[in-house]
């Protein structure tokens, strides 16, 4: 989705603030593959024009994606709420210029959807306190239970005298 910036006809010093529903695509992360839980997100769009043909923008949004927990791999639901702001003031320096705004059309699902990657937790979790899997037989600490164990393996340096009996 594109919002054309230019057709709201702002002048300098003037704001306008739209609501809009945007489709977020998937994310990938650590190779684990997200999705949103609704197709469609509401997304707020303060748009301040500045002086010259330049705009400053604020997007606001609440999201929830669905993908695998880190810890234990079963499902975990994720929510995320951005709060992103863009300045895009053409010719005056790199850091001035948003890579989502081309001749003042704003690339609105590229920009939600990088808002929403950089507001995602770097490991995803199903609970706050995921036990995760057991290093052993994999299964699921957290519905293996309290009387889970495994047996200590013995010491390898002792296999030569346990040959001798």
């Amino acid at each position: 989705m594109s919002v054309d910036l230019g057709a709201l006809h702002l002048s300098a010093g003037e704001a306008r603030k739209l609501r809009l529903d945007v489709r977020l695509g998937g994310v990938i992360l650590g190779g684990e593959h997200y999705v949103p839980t609704e197709p469609r997100t509401a997304v707020t769009l303060d748009v301040s024009r500045l002086t010259g043909q330049g705009f400053a923008l604020r997007l606001r949004l609440d999201a929830a994606l669905e993908g695998p927990c880190v810890r234990c791999l079963e499902p975990a639901q994720v929510a995320v709420q951005v709060d992103a702001r863009e300045v895009d003031q053409p010719g005056s320096g790199e850091e001035l210029d948003s890579p989502y705004v081309e001749r003042s059309i704003l690339d609105l699902s590229g920009w939600a959807h990088d808002a929403v990657v950089l507001a995602l937790p770097d490991q995803p979790h199903c609970r706050e306190d995921c036990a995760g899997l057991c290093p052993v037989c994999a299964v699921n600490l957290n519905r293996a239970g309290p009387d889970h164990h495994h047996d200590r393996a013995p010491d390898p340096r002792w296999a030569p005298l346990r040959e001798l009996g």
